[in-house]
């Protein structure tokens, strides 16, 4: 009887088949109600304001306890096995080249608007009025910065498949110390540009470019951070650290992004 039991346990493929979950349902619910919240707040409701702050917050809750299962089934309960983590990666690589698409459309926004400028705006770019940005102060020391920190990333990287811990963690302080530096500087930028998001064609280009590219760093960020808690806490090892590999992964294509960003709407753009 027992060994009936036993076989009947025993998984003959390499696949992880999950658990029932109720965190997608979860994170889809609060992710809705934190962008009517938002669309709440920008027309003025008066509850809009907590409605965008309760869905933040219950955003942020499901991250926690959605990472924290699949970290537990990764690390404590063996279920990525070597196919789990080949098809993690085929996902992680679909997730982006998506990603290249999103922000393809606004560099085709761009161009549409810059190659061939409309009379409504000068049939001049940049638009008359607009007061640009120097490319070589803080964008370019942004792109110094960013470009450096994928350098760490990478030594980061290379550390723990030789198993060197202590170059690991320094590695990925330095990353997340630059990360931040960046997104002040941003922020910075921001505060003191000559125009704003509503200032033509110019401004609603720049603004969604650069403001997403910043979104995506805050989130990249946030991904190297579990990654160095994880490694503080012994998670990786040399054959089994896929987590900080697509979290690598997407912040070298952060860096790339940025570099088209520099070079078209900060450099050629602002000519």
């Amino acid at each position: 009887m027992n060994s009936v039991s036993s076989a009947k346990n025993f998984q003959r493929h390499p696949f992880h088949l999950v658990d029932p979950s109720p965190w997608p349902l979860l994170c889809s619910t609060m992710v809705f109600t934190m962008v009517s919240g938002g669309v709440m707040w920008f027309h003025g409701y008066s509850l809009g304001g907590w409605t965008l702050a309760f869905g933040g917050l219950g955003v942020l809750f499901n991250m926690y306890v959605w990472w924290r299962d699949i970290i537990r089934e990764a690390t404590f309960e063996g279920w990525h096995t070597s196919m789990v983590q080949l098809g993690m990666r085929y996902g992680m690589i679909l997730f982006i080249v998506s990603e290249v698409m999103f922000f393809f459309a606004f560099f085709w926004g761009f161009f549409h608007s810059s190659i061939s400028p409309s009379p409504e705006i000068g049939s001049v770019w940049p638009p008359k009025g607009i007061e640009l940005l120097s490319a070589w102060e803080v964008p370019f020391l942004n792109t110094i910065i960013l470009l450096t920190s994928g350098l760490s990333c990478t030594w980061c990287h290379h550390a723990i498949v030789a198993g060197r811990r202590g170059e690991a963690i320094t590695g990925m302080v330095i990353t997340l110390i630059l990360a931040v530096i960046f997104t002040g500087l941003q922020v910075f930028e921001y505060l003191n540009a000559g125009f704003t998001i509503s200032d033509s064609v110019f401004g609603s280009t720049f603004y969604m470019a650069t403001g997403f590219h910043g979104f995506h760093v805050v989130i990249g960020t946030t991904f190297l951070g579990v990654c160095f808690l994880r490694l503080l806490d012994y998670h990786f090892t040399k054959q089994h650290h896929f987590g900080f590999e697509a979290a690598a992964w997407y912040w070298h294509f952060v860096d790339v992004v940025w570099l088209f960003l520099f070079v078209t709407i900060y450099w050629w753009g602002g000519q």
